[in-house]
């Protein structure tokens, strides 16, 4: 994440290197593109006794904007008539530009030297003594993630511990995106590092939440950024969730979509990727539970693909959607940005300080504010394996027929599987509903919802007794004889000779029968 910096870093000291104007990274523009289905993500190992059975807590979704530090003019998160909100999300610590694995913000200041030029560390004291907090997110568009840069796990986690020591952080958030998706060593160093981090913290009685922040298209995320995710459970960290970058869909985005029903659709095909992710890894989780692991974060107003614009009505509805879902977090792109451009200011130009579209200052703020969770008060809960029993379908019971692995469907039917309605998206045979894939376009099922308590079997009105005649095992019936069986009349689409009409039948493709009254 990270907008063009058109401003000099914040204070008098130079930056370490000349900048040039810095874009947002392209990948969120083309994100369906590059998840190809050819890349397999094989991390499988089970995260055992890592994941630590405790009750979650069951408060609603937290909001925290995102911050950029560096950025002019300085964006004033710790005062509340300049930022409302309680917590923020502080970004981005990257390695420093000459290579070496120290942590730095924005590669212009490290550590001290923000605490100096940027004030940094009394403006979060400040924050806290309104009860605010800040997470601290690695990473982001442009410059190197600390994985990147520390090829040994000891020196990593040491890079990361300086900062979670020195901000006294409960949460933190990786944000990774581009090639740094794809380099696999640096992912398992990254998952060891933070589950080496996370393991001390515990011990020591403290939270460390682990939030990944990956880029996704309404078609959900990318292979590499499910491998991203699979490596650190993996490395058996308690992941508190994935936040999406619900930003930027481009030509992902369907004709006519808008760009709530994108992020609608992206939102749920994460957290169908999240749940096979979780069974994968052998860490089960009931589906409830999966919602409080995923996040959202749009980018406020006039997002880099000129075509997507997030307006206040759809900041409305993802409050909304995030609320009755259960989603872990919400956040935005970015706080620096919540605000009205002007007169003077281009349509077409994308600024880092203001939105660029119609609004009251800290509109968006407002907007998503509404919720009513806290980031701290979310870092101490636990992942709770689901340990309830696998559901049995009853086909007396069940509104649609139970699955079976021989059966033809073809788009559009419906099927019960483990207590759950599926409905097929193309033609298939053989394939589980809840096969748990890597991509969600790895499965001919989309998920649609659990059977419902309320829910009945499809009832078919009898027919009088000789209306037709019974159906017999013995006898040849060819195209378009009607017989009857338990009570209901059918009729034959060809040949056929000893298969039962009721089998299935009203869901018929591999039956030579069809309900009479469905003709």
């Amino acid at each position: 994440m990270g907008a063009s910096l058109e401003q000099a870093p914040v204070g008098g000291a130079a930056p370490r290197r000349p900048r040039g104007r810095r874009r947002l990274s392209l990948l969120r523009v083309g994100t369906a593109l590059v998840a190809t289905a050819g890349l397999a993500v094989g991390a499988t190992t089970v995260v055992g006794d890592a994941i630590q059975a405790l009750e979650p807590s069951p408060g609603d979704p937290w909001f925290a904007p995102y911050v950029d530090v560096t950025l002019t003019p300085q964006f004033h998160f710790e005062d509340p008539t300049d930022s409302p909100s309680s917590d923020a999300v502080l970004g981005f610590v990257v390695a420093g530009d000459d290579g070496a694995c120290t942590p730095t913000w924005g590669t212009h200041y490290d550590l001290d030297e923000a605490a100096t030029t940027l004030d940094l560390d009394r403006r979060i004291a400040r924050l806290r003594q309104r009860s605010g907090d800040v997470v601290v997110s690695f990473g982001g568009a442009i410059n190197n993630e600390l994985a990147l840069r520390c090829e040994d796990v000891a020196d990593l986690a040491g890079a990361y511990r300086e900062v979670v020591e020195r901000y006294e952080l409960t949460t933190v958030d990786f944000d990774i995106e581009g090639a740094a998706m794809s380099d696999t060593a640096a992912n398992r160093r990254r998952a060891e590092a933070a589950k080496q981090l996370q393991d001390e913290a515990h011990e020591a009685g403290r939270p460390l939440a682990v939030w990944l922040t990956l880029p996704v298209a309404p078609q959900g995320l990318p292979a590499e950024a499910v491998g991203v995710v699979d490596a650190m459970l993996a490395a058996g960290v308690d992941l508190a969730g994935v936040n999406v970058m619900t930003m930027n869909y481009a030509g992902s985005r369907p004709a006519g979509t808008t760009m709530f029903d994108a992020t609608v659709e992206a939102l749920e095909s994460t957290w169908r990727q999240l749940s096979s992710a979780y069974r994968r890894a052998g860490v089960p989780l009931a589906d409830g539970y999966v919602w409080r692991k995923v996040g959202a974060t749009p980018m406020i107003g006039q997002n880099d693909a000129l075509a997507d614009r997030f307006s206040l009505d759809d900041a409305s509805k993802l409050r909304s959607f995030a609320s009755r879902h259960g989603l872990g977090r919400v956040s935005m792109w970015s706080a620096n940005r919540d605000g009205p451009c002007g007169a003077q200011w281009a349509v077409e130009r994308v600024s880092n300080t203001c939105s660029g579209v119609d609004q009251q200052p800290l509109e968006f703020t407002a907007a998503f504010g509404e919720l009513g969770g806290r980031a701290q008060a979310a870092a101490d809960v636990r992942t709770v394996p689901d340990t309830s029993p696998v559901a049995v379908d009853d086909p007396a019971t069940s509104p649609y027929p139970v699955w079976r692995a021989q059966r033809v469907y073809e788009e559009g039917k419906k099927v019960v599987w483990h207590g759950n309605v599926y409905v097929a998206k193309w033609w298939t045979q053989g394939d589980l509903p809840d096969e748990p894939v890597v991509n969600v376009w790895d499965t001919p099922w989309r998920y649609v919802g659990p059977v419902l308590p309320s829910d009945v079997p499809r009832t078919v009105e009898p027919v009088a007794t000789g209306d037709y005649p019974a159906w017999s095992p013995d006898e040849v019936y060819g195209k378009g004889d009607r017989v009857t069986s338990d009570g209901a009349a059918y009729v034959a689409k060809w040949w056929t000779r000893g298969e039962r009409p009721d089998d299935d039948a009203d869901r018929p493709w591999d039956t030579p029968w069809e309900l009479a009254d469905d003709r």
